[in-house]
């Protein structure tokens, strides 16, 4: 039960960008990576920064088969005094953390799911679960949008114990921990519980019935990001989310964009202090909003490394 915790709160908030259309600011347009600098790692340096430090794309859960990490991305972790995720994986660890966090996780006002669907969906999502040995009962006041990360990539609490899911999180973080390495977050996982708060919880049940709808027609939208991954094309991650007109709609400033923007000067504190590696979900990369191009316009070189 204390994985599947971890695992919820984990992935998440991480997963939920692959459902964001990045917004276009021509303000950045210049600075964002080209196609031929397709890379998932990259260097940062300038702006005065007294040693380099690492920017690293991730998939927050692929299967065994498709994990890779270069020699040049282990490398880099191994020049890094800091390694830093999104939020703090080791906190994500904390027994206690954990329960406050999923106290969190459900709805007010004691809503649930039956609440907001009709019958129809109901036993849609219902069927769905139940193929994957999740009872829905157990979750139906938990917030829609949590239940659509097991959803959307047709995941059984145990994919990850079993071995047949891996997490790059946590193989990057072993690797801190068997190098006695410090580890920090950009944010905190109560900031990325509360941003939605901001999405009504109907909008969530249908993003919940729209993933399982793709899911069950064959749709092969995870495949082809994983393809695009293997292939350290951040560029076409960045067309494949805009061309994805369902999802959060509106709500891809809140989800994206604005993170993107709160983690330059996070991150610009951390490269002062000590060589960082910064591994963040490989759709914050590209893009005219992407951490790339934020950090570039910010002063800092920004390169990519095969």
């Amino acid at each position: 039960m204390r994985f599947f915790i971890a695992l919820l709160f984990t992935f998440f908030i991480a997963f939920a960008p692959a459902f964001a259309q990045p917004d276009a600011a021509p303000a950045t347009q210049s600075f964002a990576p080209t196609i031929e600098e397709n890379s998932l790692l990259w260097k940062i340096s300038g702006k005065d920064l007294p040693t380099p430090s690492y920017l690293y794309g991730t998939i927050h859960l692929i299967g065994k088969d498709d994990f890779f990490l270069t020699d040049s991305t282990r490398a880099a972790i191994d020049r890094a005094q800091l390694v830093t995720f999104e939020i703090n994986m080791e906190d994500m660890m904390n027994l206690p953390a954990q329960l406050g966090l999923m106290m969190k996780s459900f709805m007010s006002d004691g809503k649930s799911l039956r609440d907001l669907l009709t019958e129809e969906e109901y036993a849609l999502v219902k069927a769905h679960f139940d193929k994957m040995g999740l009872p829905l009962f157990l979750f139906e006041r938990m917030k829609p949008m949590f239940l659509t990360v097991f959803a959307s990539m047709d995941m059984s609490p145990d994919a990850m114990s079993s071995g047949e899911m891996v997490s790059y999180e946590m193989k990057i973080m072993d690797i801190a921990k068997q190098q006695k390495k410090k580890m920090g977050g950009l944010e905190t996982a109560e900031y990325q519980m509360s941003m939605f708060d901001s999405i009504p919880y109907e909008a969530q049940a249908q993003m919940l019935v729209e993933s399982i709808k793709s899911a069950d027609t064959g749709s092969d939208e995870m495949e082809e990001m994983v393809k695009l991954y293997k292939n350290q094309d951040i560029n076409g991650m960045v067309t494949m989310m805009r061309a994805d007109e369902e999802g959060v709609g509106g709500y891809e400033d809140l989800l994206l964009v604005t993170r993107n923007k709160n983690w330059i000067p996070v991150m610009g504190e951390m490269m002062m202090k000590q060589p960082a590696f910064f591994a963040v979900g490989a759709g914050h990369l590209g893009g005219e909003n992407g951490v790339v191009a934020l950090l570039r316009k910010e002063g800092y070189t920004v390169v990519p490394v095969k």
